[in-house]
């Protein structure tokens, strides 16, 4: 073969490959451009339902919103079933209920205008601009239809126990009589009167509680059982609504136009773009400006001080422990076993050099420190009992219970705790100070915050870190919640003087009488090691400076946004 006909060769093959590879391009170039239009229209779509995490801006004056996170997915947003903080965060801005907390932590009026508590009972007057989210008037009936349905045995509401002021309350979520002589009813359209099972002088703050908002009886049943569990699934009574809510990523609401004091509403939208119990990727959200608040861990405070962060600190009122489940075939029921891990717990060890949190205070009650007793703080008429600490005495405990357990050694134990970091670190200190004390074996189960609620109140553990806050201001939110009769004592401690002393603080008219009781139960805490106090949660916080008057709770949603405004800063 010639040289000449070898490059004829050559160039009828180049020009093949050129030929063959023109469409591949071109198909590649489409597959590139497909891509992009793909990638741009999902970000579209998510923009349209809120959960476009990716372009997300902490503050958009121009559509009057801010971008915030949740640390994570609300587990239910019925509010007669819902029992979490972040249930409750969400539902304090799109739920509104009889009476409400001020900026100030006091009762103001709200859906009802005014009200009136008697040692019998409690009737509420409502107002009649106050309309649902499809501009619907809200109702005397609405509230009776709700709180009947709490107590319903057969809706299972874990809070139904908050409800046992109202008269047959227990009785019904006992199955003892029908849920038609539940002691509420609507008088009419505008009055709702409440026949009291005891004397409830607390009963007006209680009312502020999630437990007690109103459903509209023909959009429930219209929901065929799924009411709460969609935005569309839901209607609403607060300053906003939800337009969507993609489960486990974001969740939209606007301001909700047929709120009756929709004028006290300066925000337009506040879009919880993130999902998230990682506090390490919300302080970086915070950082890069996609959201507008965070909560701060100790390991954030020397960024944030850097970045010269405007930080904030409160006591949040909440009290974190250690619960035993003292179900009957547990090795925690045993009370000296229990007494063993009292007194090698080091709770100021855990605050001061495990967690390092800022504003915590190791826990010594059951009652946190800002429950006012009858003329002071209850602590400081009833102080708490002293933990001291001693390894050879928990031994001999030790020893005690193998013996009345009729056991050669003790069992691994499961601790079960949230997935957060935090709460890891936590269970990691429990699992490492019993081995290390006592011999102990603890495995840990970590779980996502919804599974852990439900393997709580499953009672499948051994010992359990949970938190508990207040649900109204007195110390009986916190006293009766180790009571045999309430649902969410998830460990079944049950003590009969216990029970005695919180009937005592939930009848008792005399406020020094009620304060003896609880003085009495923070006792027998203590003295049967029910549970440990591990600590009261301070919170350090940052907020974007162009949002202005955001309100953080002891007492409702956390962190309130329904009085924020947008204000350029300099």
């Amino acid at each position: 073969m010639s040289k000449v006909q070898k490059v004829q060769i050559d160039d009828s093959e180049d020009a093949f490959a050129a030929s063959a590879a023109r469409p591949l391009l071109m198909m590649a170039l489409f597959a590139v451009l497909g891509l992009v239009a793909l990638m741009w229209g999902l970000q579209v779509l998510a923009g349209l339902v809120g959960s476009n995490t990716g372009i997300a801006s902490a503050v958009d004056h121009e559509n009057n919103m801010i971008t915030l996170a949740l640390r994570d997915e609300p587990p239910q947003l019925s509010s007669m079933k819902a029992t979490d903080a972040i249930s409750g965060m969400v539902l304090g801005h799109v739920m509104e209920g009889l009476l409400r907390m001020d900026m100030q932590d006091r009762l103001e009026p709200a859906i009802a205008e005014r009200w009136e508590v008697t040692p019998e009972r409690a009737t509420f007057w409502l107002r009649d601009n106050a309309k649902w989210s499809d501009g619907e008037p809200v109702t005397a009936h609405d509230f009776e239809f709700a709180w009947k349905t709490v107590l319903d045995p057969e809706n299972a509401s874990r809070y139904a126990f908050l409800l046992y002021p109202i008269k047959n309350a227990r009785k019904i979520t006992e199955g003892e009589v029908p849920v038609e002589q539940a002691g509420v009813r609507a008088i009419d359209d505008r009055t709702l009167v409440v026949d009291l099972e005891y004397p409830t002088p607390f009963f007006d703050k209680l009312v502020t509680f999630q437990t007690y908002l109103p459903a509209r009886e023909d959009f429930y049943v219209s929901t065929n059982g799924k009411y709460g569990a969609d935005a569309d699934k839901l209607l609403y009574t607060g300053p906003f609504r939800m337009t969507d809510w993609v489960h486990g990523s974001s969740l939209y609401m606007v301001k909700n136009e047929h709120y009756w004091d929709k004028e006290r509403i300066n925000l337009d939208a506040i879009n919880f773009a993130y999902m998230t119990s990682d506090s390490g990727a919300r302080v970086n959200f915070f950082s890069d400006n996609k959201i507008a608040y965070t909560t701060l861990r100790a390991e954030d405070l020397y960024r944030a001080m850097q970045n010269k962060w405007k930080i904030y600190r409160v006591q949040d009122g909440t009290l974190w422990y250690v619960e035993f489940n003292h179900r009957d075939d547990r090795i925690t029921r045993n009370k000296n076993f229990r007494k063993a891990l009292q007194l090698v717990l080091d709770m100021e060890e855990l605050v001061y050099k495990v967690t390092k949190s800022p504003g915590y205070i190791p826990g010594e009650s059951l009652f946190p420190g800002w429950l006012m007793g009858e003329n002071d703080y209850l602590r400081k008429e009833y102080p708490a009992k002293k933990v001291r600490l001693d390894t050879a005495t928990a031994q001999e405990h030790l020893r005690m219970a193998l013996v009345e357990l009729g056991l050669d050694e003790i069992p691994e134990l499961v601790v079960l705790c949230d997935d957060s970091p935090l709460a890891s670190t936590q269970a990691e200190w429990v699992q490492g100070t019993l081995k290390s004390k006592l011999g102990i074996d603890v495995k840990i189960d970590k779980q996502i915050f919804k599974q852990r609620l439900e393997k709580s109140l499953a009672g499948e553990f051994d010992i359990l870190l949970p938190g508990w806050g207040p649900d109204y201001d007195d110390p009986l939110t916190f006293g009766d919640l180790f009571a045999s009769w309430n649902v969410q004592n998830r460990g079944r401690f049950a003590n009969e003087e216990y029970d005695a002393q919180v009937e005592i603080a939930q009848t008792s008219l005399d406020q020094g009488v009620r304060a003896a009781a609880f003085g009495r139960i923070q006792d027998i805490v203590f003295e049967e090691a029910a549970i440990l106090p591990m600590y009261e949660r301070g919170v350090s916080y940052v907020i974007h400076p162009d949002v202005k008057n955001v309100k953080r709770r002891v007492i409702g949603a956390e962190v309130d946004f329904t009085n924020a405004y947008l204000e350029e800063s300099d």
